[in-house]
């Protein structure tokens, strides 16, 4: 009634074909972008430094803009002090686009490498706001 010798070599073929995708991206990874901090704005500053460190506003950079976003926007405050005690205006635009002025070689390389899709744009973009 049932033939072995043809449904387990096509049982095979079937699991084969269905979990080559996640063995086949096994050793692979692709480079993460080289940033591009060597903007005229970044260029002419005496203190070549973010608001934060590096590593916190890689890791915390988005969560950071959205307490901008509900500081400024709910209640109506616009200095943020950082972690030294300098003070920042809290602006997408006119804190962090001032220094990193090339939006496709900073924000858009890494976004795109991560695969996610801010809605900061959809408002800030090109100086607009």
């Amino acid at each position: 009634m049932y033939d072995k010798k043809i449904i387990i070599p096509l049982l095979v073929v079937v699991v084969l074909a269905l979990t080559y995708p996640i063995f086949n991206m096994f050793g692979q990874s692709s480079a993460a972008p080289e940033l591009d901090l060597n903007t005229p704005e970044i260029q002419a500053l005496d203190e070549k430094k973010c608001i934060e460190d590096t590593e916190f506003m890689r890791s915390n950079h988005m969560q950071l803009l959205n307490e901008w976003r509900i500081e400024s926007v709910r209640n109506g405050l616009d200095t943020y002090v950082a972690t030294d005690g300098k003070e920042y205006e809290m602006s997408l635009q006119n804190t962090c686009l001032s220094c990193h002025s090339d939006k496709e070689k900073f924000c858009d390389s890494c976004h795109t490498y991560s695969d996610v899709n801010p809605n900061c744009w959809t408002c800030h973009i090109g100086g607009e706001l």
